[in-house]
């Protein structure tokens, strides 16, 4: 299996609901998000070019730049929380792939140190 790896970021802001400590409070980060696409052969050499994964990456992530991430639609229910913002980055770009390519995981970092996933195992 061939994979690879772009890494992009936004920034916005957040607050958790139903959790009682500081981050229940509006706060904000300059989130990292790493997308990993495999496939069992190449096409020209290549899984996809890095500029269209990129691309299409950053359509997904677009939205959610500078924005307060509660007032949109997908976090109006849903806890805005690194592990459902990942699998909302991974659902919205899964559906962006050409067939025959599989996005495996999606990574998101809310600081160096703190980082959470959403994959299909």
């Amino acid at each position: 299996m061939y994979r690879i790896f772009v890494k992009d970021h936004f920034s916005s802001a957040h607050y958790l609901r139903e959790y009682k400590g500081k981050c229940e409070n509006l706060h904000g980060h300059n989130w990292g998000v790493t997308a990993e696409v495999s496939a069992p052969k190449l096409k020209k050499a290549m899984v996809m070019d890095f500029s269209d994964l990129k691309e299409k990456l950053n359509r997904v992530i677009k939205p959610l730049d500078h924005a307060m991430l509660n007032d949109l639609s997908a976090f109006r229910k849903t806890n805005p929380t690194s592990e459902n913002i990942a699998r909302h980055i991974f659902k919205e770009l899964s559906r962006l792939l050409p067939r025959g390519l599989r996005l495996e995981e999606i990574r998101i970092s809310e600081t160096d140190n703190n980082t959470a996933s959403y994959s299909r195992t």
